[in-house]
């Protein structure tokens, strides 16, 4: 083989070589997956005002519900669902005919108690003092007069039995001077009697007292001023302790009550300044200021409790209305924020992104802070420009372009 010859087949073979390279190369360009089309959100530092979005209802300041003390029926009721009282106005009127008759009957037993009392102080007493005086009287006499029966039985004018009938005068009349004096004792102010009238004066005095307040306790009225909500009574109904008649909404400042997220507790303090707006009516804004944070969390939702005062409530806000508020936070410069749900196992305390570098998906670490409507803080592990993957479904290591 000549010269020539040889050096032909090495072209050859080198073209053979380079073919079947170029082929294998086309092959695997071919074969190999082709990028994944991913949503990339680039890490940019910006000022940031949070801000806090909740919904509630309106507080009312105080429900009541008003029911009877007695049982009894009912005669009438003065007021309808939606109306406006005042204090003491009188919502219901229970039939009284019994207990007006009680009063009546504890009123003439009060005056006989008063009349007794009198006849006491003004008639007893002075009787038994003057019955007392001649008993007093009678009981000198006998003592004068066996005195004297004896002195004349010593000298033989009188017999044996003239004394003794005196002497028995005179256990008489000692006997009739204690009985008056015990008589006077009990018609004085401390005496038995006395106490006894005052005593059942006392009882009739309670006795009417009671029957007027049971008597009072058939006329129900408003505890405050208000709105009536809801009357679950009507006139022929019996009225008993313990069932509700109707439901007053008190008058007095309003307040909002809405449950928050636990994460958003670093941006909002008392005294913070919200906006609300009520869901029927969705043009009026006005403003709620938090007066009370809840203490405790509720641990099957993960909300914490806020109570907002309203000082200038619009007209059309009624109790128990749905509103949804905005609470403005603190404003945050210069930082990067990313949607939550670019941030792989955030709530596990190693929160990661993947990062597009090199249109490869790299596992990046990162440190998070505050969270707001749906946005978290990066606080380190991502610097301005890094182009962030939001798809949830790339893998580490995977190709990636971006979507044009």
């Amino acid at each position: 083989m000549n010269t020539n010859s040889a050096g032909t087949l090495l072209r050859r073979g080198l073209m053979l070589v380079v073919m079947v390279l170029v082929i294998a190369a086309g092959v695997f360009m071919y074969m190999r997956p082709k990028p994944a089309v991913v949503e990339l959100v680039t890490a940019t530092p910006a000022d940031i005002q949070t801000s806090v979005v909740a919904s509630g209802r309106v507080l009312p300041p105080a429900r009541v519900d008003i029911g009877a003390t007695i049982t009894a029926r009912v005669a009438t009721v003065r007021v309808r669902e939606g109306a406006r009282v005042a204090l003491d106005d009188i919502l219901v009127e229970l039939e009284q005919r019994e207990l007006a008759a009680a009063v009546a009957q504890a009123s003439a037993a009060l005056a006989r108690a008063q009349a007794r009392i009198a006849s006491v102080r003004t008639l007893a007493l002075p009787t038994a003092q003057a019955a007392q005086q001649q008993a007093a009287a009678n009981l000198a006499l006998a003592e004068r007069e066996a005195q004297r029966s004896r002195e004349l039985a010593e000298k033989g004018f009188v017999s044996q039995s003239r004394v003794d009938d005196a002497e028995r005068q005179l256990d008489v009349a000692r006997s009739q001077l204690a009985s008056a004096r015990a008589q006077t004792g009990a018609q004085s102010a401390t005496g038995a009697e006395a106490q006894q009238a005052q005593s059942q004066l006392v009882e009739a005095e309670a006795a009417l007292a009671l029957a007027q307040a049971r008597l009072a306790q058939t006329v129900i009225r408003a505890p405050g001023p208000g709105v009536v909500l809801e009357r679950v009574i009507e006139p022929g109904d019996i009225a008993q302790p313990g069932r509700r008649m109707m439901t007053l909404a008190l008058d007095g400042p309003v307040r909002l009550i809405v449950q928050v997220d636990e994460k958003n507790l670093p941006l909002i303090k008392t005294g913070a300044v919200a906006t609300a707006v009520a869901d029927a009516f969705p043009g009026i804004r006005f403003e709620a200021v938090v007066n009370y944070i809840s203490p405790g969390i509720d641990a099957s939702r993960g909300t914490v409790e806020l109570r907002l005062d309203v000082p200038r409530p619009p007209e059309q806000l009624k109790a128990d209305m749905t509103v949804a508020i905005e609470l403005l936070g603190p404003l945050l410069q210069q930082v990067i924020m990313l949607p939550a749900d670019a941030i792989r196992q955030l709530q596990t305390g190693a929160p990661w992104v993947l990062v597009a570098r090199d249109d490869v998906a790299t596992r990046v670490a990162v440190r998070t802070g505050l969270q707001t409507q749906g946005r978290v803080v990066i606080t380190d592990g991502l610097k301005s420009g890094d182009r962030v993957i939001i798809n949830r479904d790339i893998e580490t290591g995977a190709r990636v372009r971006a979507r044009s």
